[in-house]
């Protein structure tokens, strides 16, 4: 063994102390066990294996799925000192065979590498002529079939337990629900490991929903009020809404990006590059741009349309702010975002129980949108989880107004039986108001006892009405091109008044801005986070590097604060190792002192 954990962590990775579960996931790893370790984005879960690699003797060799996500690692240790280095496709064959040869003369710390290539027999034939410290399966959820990140070369990963029975491995992840979990532990033989679960709450990210209303005018409002000059990602479902939506931000004055699968492959890996490498963009995307967006500083995760899942939309918003720091979740959905997955879930090929399960999904991310309760507890209920009001999310910090609605549920609902189940929202909705038309008349609708029961209240309130109706799983819109409202399977109790019904009153107008949260206290610190931010940015372009791997915003922040002016009060900030310190030290100092002297000036 090399050192302690503690001492590694204060020495190589700048930190004083270990968060959580961290100290006893690496304990039990350079002790030789197994384990699955699910921590949220942004909770440590790296240094759950990087430092036993360090602790134990011979190489680590961690499975992660993407290029970007290894090559992003492999440099942010290679900024601290440590020997890693990732193999992959996008390396030149002679980058390949001098990896390899580094790998078996016991020169590398960590070694970076799909999956596929992992399992390959001859790259198996050279472990065996290594020693190994440790195997780290990173995105470990990728191995379940019921996931939305399925991975079916993850499943050949069970032949490690036997190929390299000694060598301990962990199973890594931030995304599972229970029924994930024990496919983690099936799938990858980890049965007899530890488990390490240490929620999924995120504090510092704001949930936010709000209703579809000229959706890109309410982005711009948006990203202008709370987050100009911050990096961000926007979400949006088809290729074609990510480029139209991507070209008119720009023409807004937003510096943004497109990213898809539809993209040629240069450009997409410019885009992304650009993204890592510079501060304040935004990347309209869709999900194709996912896992190992490292990252630590975007502040905000925006959808334009519904994810696919909890899970899904749980992920993706937790690519904001792994750095800690105040951050966005921030969407818009209407009731044509549900039926649109609903259309992709009947279409697709999957087995009528995967199909059930998918719609299962849906049902709950309606019921997380439609919510008058804490969004987060919602959210962490979904996942086995627990959680107080949290005070930051839409719901606690504007609470939502709520009425009875047993006797509009009865009209909404009896409106859809009498109608024969075959027509959709705008139709029903004329039928409670008694808007007498062409097509109500050739219907003859006009004579049903439900036609003008509900003129009392406005169009937009029967529309709300009857979204939360499908949200409660009351009503179901059928996956057809007209998105016919059927019933539910439990409608009975609430037309008999058995059942009570709550519906929440959408505001007048949708309140989606909470207020801007403000990272630095004062002007002169304001002024000094900047100038280090600039420095920052000059060092990763020198070197071709994305800023985040010299020092995180963090970092940056607490200099802005404690203003160190001597190399040894610079190593206490959190941050800032041994290699970091000897190898920026001076730069940065040179920034507080001089901002400092023009601040204190005559």
């Amino acid at each position: 063994m090399h050192h302690d954990p503690l001492h590694i962590l204060k020495t190589i990775f700048g930190y004083e102390q270990f968060r959580g579960h961290q100290r006893a996931v690496i304990d039990h790893v350079v002790a030789g066990g197994d384990a699955m370790v699910l921590m949220p984005t942004g909770g440590g879960k790296s240094l759950c294996y990087q430092i036993p690699a360090l602790c134990r003797d011979g190489i680590a060799i961690v499975v992660s799925p993407l290029i970007a996500l290894m090559q992003n690692q492999v440099e942010m240790l290679r900024q601290l000192g440590v020997k890693a280095a990732g193999l992959h496709s996008g390396m030149s064959f002679s980058e390949i065979v001098e990896t390899g040869r580094s790998m078996r003369a016991g020169e590398l710390d960590m070694l970076y590498v799909a999956p596929e290539r992992l399992m390959q027999p001859a790259f198996l034939d050279q472990l065996h002529h290594c020693r190994l410290a440790l195997f780290a399966i990173d995105e470990a959820h990728c191995v379940s079939q019921w996931g939305h990140d399925f991975r079916p070369e993850y499943l050949q990963l069970a032949a490690l337990a036997e190929r390299f029975p000694g060598v301990p491995r962990l199973a890594l992840t931030a995304t599972a629900d229970q029924p994930t979990r024990l496919e983690i532990l099936e799938r990858l033989c980890l049965g007899k490991g530890a488990q390490f679960i240490a929620g999924f709450d995120r504090p510092n990210i704001r949930y936010r929903v709000s209703l579809k209303n000229a959706p890109k005018k309410q982005l711009l409002h948006f990203i202008r009020t709370e987050h100009s000059r911050n990096s961000g990602i926007v979400y949006c479902l088809s290729r074609a809404k990510v480029e139209e939506t991507a070209s008119w931000l720009r023409e807004q004055g937003i510096e943004a990006l497109a990213y898809h699968a539809g993209l040629d492959r240069h450009v997409r890996h410019a885009n992304q590059d650009k993204f890592l490498r510079e501060d304040g963009l935004v990347m309209v995307a869709t999900i194709a741009f996912g896992m190992g967006i490292d990252k630590p500083d975007i502040r905000f995760v925006a959808h334009l349309d519904l994810p696919r899942s909890l899970e899904a939309y749980y992920q993706e918003t937790g690519r904001a702010g792994r750095d800690g720091l105040p951050s966005d979740a921030w969407m818009v959905y209407g009731l044509q975002d549900a039926a649109k997955i609903r259309q992709m879930i009947e279409a697709s090929d999957a087995s009528e129980s995967k199909k059930a399960v998918e719609r299962q999904k849906v049902s709950a991310l309606l019921g997380y949108c439609e919510t008058t309760c804490c969004r987060r507890q919602v959210l962490l209920e979904y996942f086995g989880d627990t959680a107080s009001p949290c005070n930051n999310c839409d719901t606690c910090l504007q609470p939502v107004d709520t009425f009875d609605g047993l006797e509009a549920a009865q009209q909404a609902l009896s409106a859809i039986y009498r109608t024969g189940q075959r027509f959709g929202v705008a139709y029903i909705v004329d039928i409670l108001r008694g808007e007498e038309n062409d097509r109500i008349r050739a219907m003859g609708h006009q004579h049903l006892s439900t036609f003008g029961i509900g003129r009392s209240r406005s169009v937009n309130e029967w529309k709300s009405i009857l979204r939360q109706l499908i949200a409660m799983g009351h009503a179901i819109a059928a996956s057809d091109q007209n998105g016919a409202l059927i019933l539910g399977h439990d409608v009975l109790p609430v037309l008999r008044g058995e059942a009570r019904v709550s519906f929440r009153r959408d505001p007048a107008e949708q309140r989606s801005s909470t207020g801007k949260r403000v990272l630095i206290e004062t002007p002169a610190e304001q002024i000094l986070f900047d100038a280090l931010r600039t420095r920052r940015l000059e060092l990763a372009r020198a070197q071709g590097v994305p800023p985040y791997v010299i020092f995180h915003d963090t970092t940056l922040l607490e200099m802005a604060r404690r203003k160190p002016i001597h190399l040894d009060s610079l190593s206490k900030v959190p941050g800032v190792g041994c290699g970091k310190l000897g190898r920026y030290g001076q730069d940065f100092l040179d920034v507080i002192i001089r901002v400092s002297e023009l601040d204190t000036g005559p």
